[in-house]
């Protein structure tokens, strides 16, 4: 015994249960108390307790019958040492545990895919006590005590109980309350003490606080069962998808600067993206991290919408008021990488716990960052949980995977003699690929409707196919090539353009292979890479005109649509997370061209069936004409089942009248979309609405139509008024 009181003293025992609580002793029973603040403890309705010489251990022993009438769940009175407050207690260690043994082995095996319903921080009643269960895993350490206001941040008031070689530490304290304050201490296999913040919680303390919160209990009232009933049987490969992609924190803000709360988001993005059209929004990540300017991607708190913004349930409202409106929500997701920050994830217990051990494999050089171990079972259920819980506890639709090609290699950024080849010899991650397959099958397994999406930008074969095909599982994959190619290429001069034919052409080759998205995200518009309008070349109609002809391209080209905000209206100063975009331009004529295009363009995009319900197949896409490199115009259809669209792009300042291109059939066509009508900010040089086909063969056709093409612009035809 006396060496239990000396660990216990000494923040060392591994299980706390084995001396506090009561015991039997022979016929009689012994309740101990570790108080290191008391000066003197009673237990109720029996008597003061015995402090042990030497420590702050604090015992009484009862009778048989004593014990028969003292609740399961005694209560302490104590005095503190320093202020004399009286202070009253139901003792922890008198529940028993409260995380069953399948719930062990199927964390140990890495298959708790709800193992967030029970680590972390959650107000529970147990044997009609209310208070809050914690429960962490930290392997291979001394102890883990709970810290928090409640207890004055003392690691030894609250040791928890271990859960044996899982690794898991639990203890449920009586009388907590919602938004108290808590870390865990740890005391390290090397004897170090470290403060961590709790890897499930479900809320943090606003930065620069980092602390955990206890959570609010979930009481939100959904009203999306219509939306998540449709999702579930979505046949999203044939519908449209045009996303909205935003940084929360400078889309809008206030006029002193502060960010808009997520109800206040939710009451100004969903029209505003509603009017424009998309069908999806899509957020930087709004997991809890340590600094505004990390753009979120730097994440400390996995299972944590971001303070900055609101509570969890302020977050479910806008989700759910998009879901109203029809709109769905994609959140960008970050299981490539964490940061070192010592509060968080990094070196959990001293030693590396979530990330590898070797830097070789462990260490992302460019970023700063730690790998996750995909190799863990207990680090693969911390995310593919933390998936199943954003799509299960807030209703996301998408998953949109950040960095994924830096999870495939093991010599990613890395240069020779930097990475170690796999047990085959090769550059492969393979624990990695394994728990990209398994985050694929289980999402889509539980959640039919639901999106992931892979940003990834190398030639990785089968990104968006079935892991039974030999695929990693994603929905749909980044088509950065495409990306590159196409700003690469209205970045030229109108006049070197037709040396460079064949750079837009290009992407035919490879269509198909994926089911791909056509991103003009964020990353495009930051690091000195100049807003989507400056990069334009040419004079300011110019630069206005080809923005609008390379919008117009993206949305006839097979794929679905991403574009970052601020680019639908042309903003002109790149994108800046410290401030919010410049809307005061769309007040100006050409800007608001811009966003009447943007809209209209989404408005023909959902609403005719040839311009999406072909996007991953080759029988949805075909060539008019793509080899008139001296006038730098390309003629193709993009087809439905039933129907098709024409459209033809003019990507020099020359108007070009008498341009003839072959159509399918005789008969009248309308000219449906032009971006250089006025409306847009053009010169509105057009085709009066409509042409009539000629019999005369032309691109293969039997028929032609004859159409003035607009400088620097884009005509789509169709044989219907839409």
């Amino acid at each position: 015994m006396e060496s239990n009181i000396l660990r216990l003293q000494h923040g060392e025992h591994h299980d706390p249960f084995q001396v506090l609580g009561r015991h039997p002793v022979g016929n009689k029973y012994v309740i101990r108390a570790f108080m290191p603040v008391a000066e003197t403890v009673v237990l109720d309705g029996i008597g003061e307790m015995s402090r042990i010489e030497g420590s702050d251990l604090f015992e009484i022993t009862i009778t048989k019958k004593q014990n028969e009438k003292l609740p399961e769940h005694y209560q302490l009175n104590w005095v503190e040492k320093t202020t004399g407050y009286q202070h009253q207690t139901i003792s922890p260690y008198s529940f028993l545990p409260q995380i069953g043994d399948m719930d062990l082995h199927l964390f140990g095996e890495g298959r708790h895919w709800k193992i967030y319903q029970l680590l972390g921080s959650r107000l529970v009643t147990i044997d009609g006590v209310s208070g809050c269960q914690f429960a962490v895993w930290a392997p291979n350490v001394k102890r883990v005590s709970v810290i928090g206001d409640f207890n004055g941040w003392h690691g030894l008031r609250h040791p928890m109980r271990s859960r044996g070689s899982s690794g898991l530490w639990e203890l449920f304290i009586p009388g907590l309350h919602p938004r108290d304050s808590y870390k865990y201490e740890i005391l390290s296999a090397n004897g170090a003490t470290l403060h961590k913040a709790d890897p499930y919680a479900r809320a943090m303390s606003l930065r620069p606080e980092t602390t955990a919160l206890v959570p609010l209990e979930n009481k939100f009232d959904w009203e999306d069962g219509r939306w998540l009933e449709e999702r579930a049987g979505w046949d999203w490969q044939h519908a449209p998808i045009s996303i909205y992609e935003i940084h929360p924190g400078s889309w809008r803000r206030h006029s002193d600067g502060r960010f808009l709360n997520y109800k206040e988001l939710a009451e100004q993005l969903v029209p505003y993206v509603s009017k424009l059209g998309y069908t999806h929004i899509e957020l930087l990540p709004i997991t809890e991290h340590p600094l505004d300017e990390s753009w979120g991607y730097q994440v400390s708190g996995y299972y944590s919408p971001t303070s900055r913004f609101g509570s969890a349930d302020d977050l479910r409202f806008f989700i759910d008021l998009c879901h109203q409106h029809d709109i769905g929500v994609i959140l960008d997701w970050v299981p490539a990488h964490f940061p070192r920050d010592e509060f968080a994830l990094a070196h959990f217990t001293g030693e590396a716990v979530y990330e590898y051990d070797d830097p070789k494999k462990g260490e992302h050089q460019d970023w700063g960052t730690l790998i996750f171990n995909y190799g863990r079972n207990e680090v693969r259920n911390f995310l593919i949980a933390n998936a199943l819980y954003w799509i299960e506890e807030f209703h996301i639709d998408g998953l949109r995977v950040d960095a994924v090609a830096s999870m495939l290699y093991l010599d990613y950024s890395r240069n020779e003699g930097e990475w170690t080849a796999n047990e085959y010899g090769g550059r492969e991650h393979l624990e990695a690929i394994e728990f990209i397959k398994e985050l694929n099958r289980v999402v889509h397994g539980y959640f039919p409707g639901v999106l992931t999406l892979a940003e990834e930008s190398t030639a990785w074969p089968m990104v968006s196919r079935p892991t039974d095909m030999g695929g990693l599982g994603f929905s749909i994959k980044w088509n950065m090539g495409w990306m590159h190619d196409t700003l690469k290429y209205l970045e030229i001069d109108p006049v070197f353009r037709r040396y460079h034919h064949n750079q837009l052409s290009f992407s035919q080759l490879y269509a198909w292979t994926e089911n791909f998205i056509l991103p003009l995200s964020h990353d495009e518009v930051v690091h000195m890479k100049r807003s989507m309008l400056d990069k334009m070349p040419g004079d300011l109609w110019q630069k206005f005109a080809n923005l609008r002809l390379l919008y117009a391209y993206q949305y006839a080209h097979p794929g679905k649509k991403l574009l970052f905000m601020g680019g639908e209206f042309a903003q002109w100063q790149e994108w800046s997370e410290k401030i919010q975009l410049d809307w005061a331009l769309c007040e100006l004529d050409s800007h608001k061209g811009v966003q009447s295009l943007v809209q209209d363009l989404n408005r023909l995009y959902t609403t005719c069936a040839p311009m999406h319900q072909l996007d991953f197949s080759h029988k949805g896409f075909q060539w008019i004409s793509c080899d008139d490199s001296d006038h730098s115009v390309y003629a193709f259809m993009r087809k439905s089942e039933t129907g098709y669209i024409i459209c033809v792009f003019n990507f020099t300042p020359v108007p070009r009248e008498h341009y003839m291109i072959g159509v399918p059939e005789e008969g009248k066509y309308y000219e449906c979309l032009n971006t250089d009508a006025n409306l847009y900010g053009g010169s509105n040089l057009g085709n009066s609405g409509e042409v009539s086909s000629t019999r005369c063969a032309n691109h293969g056709f039997e028929h032609s139509i004859e159409i003035i093409l607009p400088p620097l612009a884009a005509v789509f035809f169709t044989r219907e008024i839409i």
